[in-house]
């Protein structure tokens, strides 16, 4: 699919390559739904980079140690990988002022709704 050009981003993260297939994105944007992707700094700036009008939201933890506690509780990964995980998250933080808003998920109740709000404020934008 890299080679096809049929990603809209891709990336190899934590070790491991991941992609966002582009027809689904673009097929569902053009029926106007509002599409969330999930994907790390490297693939947001290649979409911010190729799709301009793109919204990035950077969703950061509390702070560190709560997301080495969430990482750790999940159980998903060994040792290593967390700490590739939490050395990862330093340097993407450090991108912050390449996307357009923030949420610090503390509680994730409010994070939804400040997504919400981003979401409808984006909609409501004259856009120029």
């Amino acid at each position: 699919m890299i080679a096809d050009k049929k990603l809209l981003e891709y990336a190899r993260v934590h070790g491991n390559y991941y992609g966002t297939p582009k027809d689904f994105v673009l097929n569902s944007i053009n029926q106007g739904d509002v599409v969330i992707l999930e994907i790390d700094v490297q693939g947001a700036l290649q979409v911010k980079k190729n799709y301009p009008d793109a919204v990035l939201v950077f969703v950061l933890p509390p702070d560190f140690e709560e997301l080495k506690r969430r990482l750790v509780e999940r159980g998903t990964e060994d040792e290593e990988t967390v700490n590739l995980r939490m050395n990862n998250a330093k340097k993407e933080v450090e991108f912050l002022n390449e996307y357009n808003y923030s949420i610090v998920n503390d509680f994730i109740d409010e994070s939804v709704d400040k997504m919400k709000a981003i979401i409808e404020a984006e909609r409501l934008k004259i856009k120029k």
